[in-house]
Order: C-alpha cells, then structure tokens, then sequence
C-alpha cells in the first residue's frame, strides 16, 4: 500500500503555500499528491485553480503524480477538461491523473451561477464526459453523439504523453459511478468509507466489471481519508483540533470528531491503529491512501506520515 497527499485547496490555499506543499512531499517521496477541486465549501477562503496549481506543479517536480481528486462534470465542458489534462501530462512526463466525479456541492454552483442538475442528469453526464475524453485522446479524430455532449471530427492535439493520461473516477454511487468506473477507470477511488460499506461497494464495483467483461484487478483501487493521526495522543488531539476546523465545521469539536470518525471511515489515531486499519483497507484491495494535508503552514503530519506510516504498510 502507498500513502500519498491530499489537499482541499478552497481552504486557503494561496501560491507561497501551494510552493511549499508540493516541494514538500516531492522532497518527502510520497508517490502522489492530488488537489480537490472546488470554488468553495462552507467558508469562502483563499482558493488556487486547480488545474493552474497543478501544471506549475508539474514543471516543477520530477517524481510525483500529480492529479485532480476530483474535478466536478458540472464545472467545464469535458473537452476542456480533456485539452487541460493533456497539457498537464505532456507536461509532467506523463504523471497527471485526471480524476472525474458527477459534482455533489450544491451552494457553490448557486453561489457562481453554475446550472446544478439533479443527480440523475448529474451521473449520465459523467458517464458520458469520461467516454468523450478518452475518445479526445485518441489517436486521430473523435466524434461522439450522447444525450449532453457532442464530438463532429475533433482532433485535439497534442496528445496527450504515453497514450493517455491516467483515468481516475470517484465516488461510491453503485448503480451509476461504479459503473462508470468498471467500464472507464484505470482507479476507483472513495472517500472516508467504512470498511464493511467499502467491502460491499467493492462488490458492486466488481459485479459491473463482469457485465463489461473487465478484470476487476485492472482497476487500481485508493481511498481518500481526511485522516485524524499523529505520533502520540498530544499530537493526535491536536490534528483532531485542526480537523475540526476544517471538516467538522463547527458541528464536532476535536472529540467530538475522534468520536465519530470510526462510523465515518475517517482513519484516525496513533500510529499502530492507522497501521491497523490501513492494513483492514489493504485486504480488500486498497492499494493507496490519500491522507488530506489540512495545516498548509506545520509539515509534521506530512512529515510523521512519510517516516513513520508508509514504511509500515508499504508490503502491505
């Protein structure tokens, strides 16, 4: 198992800690960092776009994959999503992972005059988006004729580097974005999932690959954790203290949060509980885990997950 980073860059993430970040796990060897990508959750604070962050990240490291976790279909026409991510890749060498989801935040889509479908409209459009992309990078022109999106002889160039980019879905829907996923995905991934609710979305997402024909095992599979973790329980209630600012939002406290955190498949503890846990994950197939890096300005969790979790569950 692999441990990589994650950052929700709405929460106030500007370009000296951006710099910071990004060099950071560079420099710590972490095989991933990925950005969310939102205008905002809750509080309107200091946001990077995504992709922009992403493609002076790109110049900027050498090893890292680098990728959006994930970028909402309601946000950009998906042939502009296609040509960013190709631009990316050409850039990194070939370590951008695009990651596509359906779009859930509604207040941020009222709040920038952003159309906000129901749930439904929101699933079809994905699962049309990721086949229009993957046809966009292919070699020649493309044409596609779907219910919300159109192709007539597109030849997007340039290609993007080694073939394509690596194609990641998120979400847990079983009859829609599993679907998607076992049809499209080079990675599935899932967000703060209990283990016996991962264990049955796994299933499903298993059961879709056979309708397609599909090799379950050809689809990586990650999750993503807004991980309550440190070294002793000083600093674990301390990252407990940041988290509840920043995902419990004013509804928990930080024991509040550590309470509920097991229900809500948040990773959390000290060190041989993660391991523990991360090792449950490993079991069913997690082959990595996005730890959310919430303190831009303090590297010690980065830091503390870097020397003390990944060389723990890196035979997992």
């Amino acid at each position: 198992m692999d441990i990589g980073l994650m950052v929700e860059g709405q929460n106030g993430l500007n370009w000296e800690r951006w710099t910071r970040i990004y060099t950071l796990a560079e420099r710590l060897g972490f095989p991933s960092l990925f950005r969310s990508d939102h205008y905002f959750i809750g509080e309107q604070q200091d946001s990077l776009d995504t992709y922009v962050s992403l493609a002076i990240a790109a110049r900027e490291t050498k090893n890292i994959r680098l990728g959006t976790l994930v970028s909402p279909m309601t946000f950009r026409p998906p042939v502009e999503i296609a040509r960013m991510a190709a631009a990316i890749d050409l850039l990194s060498g070939g370590r951008f992972v695009l990651g596509m989801g359906a779009g859930w935040n509604e207040p941020e889509h009222v709040a920038y005059g952003i159309p906000f479908p129901e749930r439904g409209e929101r699933s079809g459009r994905l699962m049309e988006a990721v086949e229009l992309v993957r046809a966009l990078w292919s070699p020649g022109p493309a044409n596609f004729d779907g219910k919300y999106y159109q192709l007539r002889d597109a030849n997007m160039m340039p290609k993007p580097a080694q073939g394509r980019p690596w194609l990641l879905v998120g979400g847990s829907g079983p009859q829609r974005t599993l679907k998607v996923a076992a049809r499209f995905a080079d990675e599935w991934n899932c967000v703060n999932t209990p283990v016996t609710t991962y264990a049955e979305r796994a299933a499903v997402l298993n059961a879709h690959c056979a309708t397609f024909e599909r090799d379950p095992s050809t689809i990586k599979r990650s999750m993503m954790t807004f991980g309550i973790v440190g070294p002793n329980e000083k600093a674990l209630m301390h990252a407990a203290e940041i988290a509840s600012h920043h995902v419990g939002r004013g509804q928990y406290d930080a024991k509040g949060l550590l309470a509920v955190a097991a229900e809500r498949g948040v990773l959390h503890g000290t060190t041989d509980q993660v391991v523990d846990q991360l090792g449950k994950l490993a079991e069913l197939g997690v082959n990595e885990v996005q730890f959310q890096h919430m303190d831009f300005d303090n590297d010690e969790v980065p830091e503390y997950l870097a020397a003390e979790i990944a060389p723990r569950v890196k035979n997992l």
